[in-house]
């Protein structure tokens, strides 16, 4: 898959819900005709009210709002937050609501852990920041460290296309009346910024995302800095990143510090070896969760960033409906760039190799079970990575 960067655009980078969470409601205020929101998480918090008081401000005017949340990703904490919605006339779906954990079957494994947000076809939202109070993370410094990014131009009709189409998809499925198709949206020219929305369906672009990236490093000649929540990329994506590192590229992982999820958290640290034997530096992420899916590339046609909610593990890339906007723009990315070596600088700590290799027995233990617990859960899906 070769993505089509899309010029016109108008860009801002979005950091942690102190940037996110304003920009929703100042375009849910906004708002006219219609507003489309896909989450994996809408908690019954003072965030998850707040948006929702938004939306249903909006609602009140007369705007057309649609909300699709994850089944699994709100589970127990989105019933208070779904009553004030639907008691403001606010349409709201629950993708993959059957989510018992016995099952092993593919299509109740998948998820909508998009995160997607689009108004009057005007203006649009993509990244990693879920509808939560990130600000409330226990035994951590919060906030949770992500991104999202603001949308204006000719890329948000493939953004609405998406939400739109999914809508349909689910309330079809739940035997509820669906949304109006859309006419095409007009390309309207805001800015000078190229981009292109790169999506996840577990079907005819199961690797698209992993794709994107893999031609992005492929392009690299000087750095790479990759921040991910939950890294365990598959055998294409960690060659592609020895082989960077083996022509002089400069590749960073800044990766998540604090533990969080047994299979997760082990599972990253099981190849943490072979990684840093190629000469990549793998930072640690500590003062609270990192939840950000970002990564900056330089390149022979200009940097390229990508914000968005893949994590780059085998239930993000195998599993899971994931969108990232890729950005080839040099000051989009020097943004970008710029927090994430403050971030490296002033709260990571690095990994060193030799430290790493004299590792208790335990925590190598550890890495083993959950390795060995990865393979087996992809094995009984009949997943291939």
């Amino acid at each position: 898959m070769t993505l089509e960067f899309l010029g016109g655009n108008k860009l801002q980078l979005l950091t942690n819900g102190s940037a996110y969470f304003p920009a929703l409601e100042q375009a849910f205020d906004a708002a006219q005709s219609e507003i489309y929101v896909e989450t994996y998480i809408f908690a019954d918090d003072e965030t998850g009210r707040r948006i929702a008081a938004a939306l249903a401000r909006a609602a009140g005017r007369g705007v057309s709002v649609h909300v699709l949340v994850d089944g699994f990703g709100s589970k127990g904490i989105f019933e208070q937050t779904r009553e004030l919605l639907s008691a403001a006339n606010i349409e709201v779906l629950i993708f993959g609501p059957k989510t018992s954990p016995l099952t092993l079957r593919r299509n109740r494994l998948r998820r909508l852990h998009r995160k997607l947000v689009v108004v009057d076809a005007r203006v649009a939202f993509v990244g990693g920041i879920n509808i939560i109070d990130d600000m409330h993370t226990p035994r951590h410094t919060p906030p949770r460290y992500d991104y999202a990014v603001r949308i204006e131009g000719p890329l948000i009709a493939s953004v609405l296309d998406q939400t739109a189409h999914l809508w349909h998809r689910v309330a079809w499925a739940s035997l509820r009346r669906s949304a109006q198709r859309h006419p095409p949206v007009s390309a309207i020219v805001h800015g000078n910024q190229r981009a292109a929305l790169a999506l996840r369906d577990n079907v005819r672009h199961r690797s698209d995302i992993e794709d994107a990236y893999l031609a992005a490093i492929a392009e690299a000649r000087e750095e790479i800095i990759i921040a991910n929540a939950y890294f365990f990329p598959g055998a294409r994506f960690r060659h592609a990143l020895r082989g960077a590192a083996r022509r002089g590229v400069r590749v960073t992982l800044l990766l998540q510090g604090r533990y969080e999820y047994f299979m997760q958290h082990y599972t990253s640290r099981f190849m943490y070896g072979v990684l840093l034997d190629a000469g990549i530096e793998i930072i640690e992420y500590e003062p609270s969760f990192l939840h950000a899916k970002v990564a900056v590339f330089d390149g022979a046609q200009g940097a390229i960033a990508t914000v968005g909610s893949s994590n780059l593990d085998p239930i993000s890339l195998l599993l899971a409906r994931e969108a990232n906007v890729f950005i080839r723009d040099d000051a989009f990315a020097a943004e970008l760039r710029e927090h994430l070596v403050e971030a490296v600088r002033k709260v990571g700590v690095r990994v060193e190799p030799k430290t790493h290799m004299k590792r208790p027995f335990a925590m190598r233990s550890l890495a083993w079970l959950a390795y060995a617990m990865m393979r087996m859960v992809l094995f009984a899906t009949r997943h291939r990575y």
